[in-house]
């Protein structure tokens, strides 16, 4: 299978793009395996550049299937770096299914926020993080997933738009976990109200009717504050509440949780 001239013709913009010494460099172009390239470019993390390096892997299908992405940098944590890979994937998902790899490097310079601890957000033109109007957070409670896996990947779309934070708990009950600003947290909560998330018994995308807020605020100040969004399954009772007690969220776990059981 040759790879598509979309893809071909893309690799040459990018090396235009990216002509400075050492900017781009094609690791490997193979009919079967397709097109694997590095571009190294630099982050803004804490009012300093932080240089990183991005290898994109096409596919003979790409750009119909987006690409895989890892990411290195010698000034980054190995988990910072896999956060960072793992945010880039999930929006390249997000895109339409045409040549991506520029607006993606563009994406990642502008949303570096990321890949800092103190930072839990990701600034996008749909959602900015303002420490002034300050954190706050929502415990949602899901009835059911009958489609689980892509209801999954929609909750972490979402998420990922909306620059929230948190855990998704995937036993029972099936909770979710959120932090970001006021308006991020309404605005999901209205996706996961109106939007056709899951199937019916039938197998029919329908929309989530029984979930239910179980508190919506600002932030404790005694809280946590998290850095990611990650999902946490299969989970037992107990498992559920060690994990409330790691993210610092135990009174939401003492409070909601047992009237749920």
């Amino acid at each position: 299978m040759k790879m598509s001239e979309e893809a071909v013709e893309e690799m040459s913009v990018l090396s235009a793009i990216y002509c400075d010494r050492g900017e781009f460099e094609v690791i490997e172009e193979s009919a079967q395996r397709g097109i694997a390239f590095r571009i190294c470019t630099a982050i803004e993390t804490a009012d300093e550049k932080t240089p990183i390096s991005l290898i994109f892997r096409l596919s003979p299908e790409y750009p119909h299937t987006p690409p895989d992405v890892s990411v290195n940098s010698s000034e980054l944590s190995r988990k910072q770096c896999q956060e960072l890979s793992t945010m880039i994937v999930n929006k390249a998902r997000t895109l339409p299914r045409a040549p991506m790899v520029h607006e993606l490097v563009t994406w990642v310079q502008q949303n570096s926020c990321v890949v800092t601890a103190t930072s839990p957000c990701l600034h996008s033109p749909n959602a900015s993080y303002s420490n002034a109007e300050g954190t706050w957070t929502a415990l949602l409670h899901l009835d059911h997933m009958r489609a689980k896996a892509k209801y999954i990947k929609v909750i972490e779309k979402w998420t990922l738009e909306l620059g929230l934070t948190g855990r998704l708990f995937v036993g029972k009950p099936i909770l979710i976990l959120l932090q970001g600003t006021k308006e991020s947290i309404k605005e999901y909560i209205h996706l996961q109200r109106t939007a056709k998330v899951d199937v019916d018994s039938s197998g029919k995308r329908c929309k989530e009717r029984m979930m239910s807020v179980l508190c919506e605020m600002p932030l404790p100040e005694d809280f946590k504050k998290l850095s990611t969004f990650e999902i946490k399954e299969p989970l037992s009772l107990d498992d559920l509440r060690k994990e409330f007690d790691i993210t610092g969220s135990l009174k939401l776990y003492q409070e909601f949780v047992p009237s749920l059981l």
